[in-house]
């Protein structure tokens, strides 16, 4: 039956649809007449209430990068952030700023998006990026935020983003600027045209956003007077940020699975850190491998090589994990799910053992230890505990509590969870080595990102860094101003 509009209309506007007759106003009269004899008419349908929409809820679109310019086969897509955001873009935790361009404003429909590689691409981008990190990181803190260093005595000053602070080959947090910067720069050999913006990375963006969180949870982490461990402790944070963050995006998940056959140890964009940035440098891929085979003994003091041991642990833990889960419920879910599940549980691992972490000082056995505890009281299978153990063993982090034999023999039963290696469920182990230079040295800082050679970190007292609070320029030169007051009161 056609209905034409018109028609549709008179009867959307009445409130009926093409199966009710609308209902008579009191007094009028019928439009037939009755015929004696027949049979009464049909009780005529109550029009049934309109139903009530649900509340529109708050969040914008925005149009990121899910990796970086160069890996094509993931590009630009949209993703949604719940939350009111202003023009800017600016929310109560970060603004964006960039001379020229902010306020960047929202279009029509409310949302950011905007043409890939135009300046307000990248403060969108970039923007989105940082706010999915810390949305991240809330969830597994059961929905509360997580303060920056600085937001302590009820302070709640945002983070500024500053997409393109300046020219040069690197990005930054810095506590005293209350700021995430990122440059941007022309490789060595390129046309001026082929500027790499490290904003428009993913993963550099999401490794910086770690620096800052990580800052707010253990503010004496950053003192270049602990450990060189403690200080990978920071660049691997930063590393397992954004291989956590991209797991936490459903078609990120589901590209790696189809990439490599549901192996996470076959070469992938997730492995790889930074893809364009390392490629502009000369590297071979990425920045940094997460999927690696690095042992403490092999990597000195150098706080980036360092850091990459434990990125390594960890990440091989998350492959073992998904492998096992992967058999376990092959049947009942599909391998993408099994992988965004099996990493939020390990992310929220991580984070709770971090947490649980001593304030100064942490060394890599600490994190570990925690995550075995913590893993144990959850109620985990034995055998993640054994993947952990395991896998800490044999980067020369931890001592080998339980038998390595199966592992090194390529026979550990990957589907048997009470697997432990010996009937021994061991949640707490050693330092391998107490005088490793990782552990001893002073830390070398020399390649590390632009965060971890920002003078105040060097400078200010440790004591004053864990305490939190705002920093000013006078705390960096404190050391001197103090000289001059001494001098110039004689």
């Amino acid at each position: 039956m056609k209905i034409h509009q018109q028609d549709f209309q008179e009867r959307r506007d009445t409130g009926t649809t093409q199966f009710e007759v609308p209902a008579q106003r009191p007094g009028a009269g019928s439009r037939t007449s009755a015929v004696q004899g027949a049979a009464p008419a049909a009780s005529q349908p109550v029009p049934r209430p309109v139903p009530v929409p649900v509340p529109a809820r708050a969040g914008h679109r925005f149009l990121i990068y899910k990796q970086d310019p160069s890996v094509v086969e993931l590009g630009a897509r949209l993703t949604f952030v719940p939350s009111v955001v202003l023009n800017g873009p600016t929310d109560a935790r970060v603004r964006t700023e960039l001379q020229g361009v902010t306020p960047v404003a929202r279009n029509v429909n409310g949302d950011f998006v905007f043409a890939a590689g135009s300046p307000q691409f990248d403060c969108a981008h970039t923007f989105a990026v940082v706010r999915q990190a810390m949305a991240m990181y809330e969830r597994h803190n059961g929905g509360n935020p997580i303060p920056f260093a600085w937001n302590v005595g009820g302070n709640t000053d945002r983070i500024s983003v500053f997409p393109r602070a300046g020219v040069g080959a690197n990005a930054f947090y810095s506590r005293t600027a209350k700021a995430l910067k990122f440059l941007f720069f022309t490789p060595e050999g390129q046309p001026e045209t082929n500027v790499v913006h490290t904003c428009r990375s993913f993963d550099i963006v999401a490794h910086e956003t770690g620096h800052a969180i990580l800052d707010g949870l253990k503010p004496g982490w950053l003192s270049a007077d602990g450990p060189p461990q403690t200080g990978g402790l920071h660049e691997s944070f930063g590393d397992i940020t954004a291989i956590f963050l991209a797991l936490a995006q459903p078609d990120q998940a589901e590209a790696l699975v189809a990439l490599t056959k549901a192996n996470l140890h076959d070469k992938s964009f997730l492995a790889d850190v930074a893809e364009e940035f390392g490629r502009a440098l000369g590297m071979p891929s990425g920045l940094r491998n997460a999927d690696n085979d690095l042992k403490l003994s092999q990597v000195g003091n150098e706080v980036h090589a360092i850091s990459q041991v434990f990125t390594g642990a960890i990440y091989d833990v998350l492959a073992d994990i998904f492998a096992f889960e992967t058999d376990r419920q092959r049947r009942t879910k599909d391998p993408a799910v099994v992988l965004i599940e099996a990493s939020a549980a390990l992310c929220r691992l991580v984070f709770d053992a971090i947490v649980a972490s001593p304030a100064t000082g942490a060394r890599y056995v600490d994190v570990a230890n925690k995550m075995l505890q913590i893993s144990s009281g959850r109620g985990d299978p034995a055998i993640y505990r054994t993947f952990i153990r395991n896998r800490f063993a044999v980067r020369e982090i931890t001592t080998a509590a339980t038998p390595l034999t199966d592992l090194m023999s390529g026979r550990m039963n990957m589907t048997d969870a009470d697997y432990t290696g010996d009937g021994r469920d061991v949640t707490e182990v050693e330092a391998l080595d107490e005088h490793s230079a990782s552990l001893r040295a002073e830390q070398d800082r020399s390649r590390c990102c632009g965060t971890m050679q920002m003078p105040e970190y060097q400078v200010i007292a440790p004591e004053k860094l864990a305490k939190r609070g705002s920093l000013e320029d006078d705390d960096i030169l404190r050391e001197d101003l103090d000289e001059l007051r001494r001098a110039f009161s004689k």
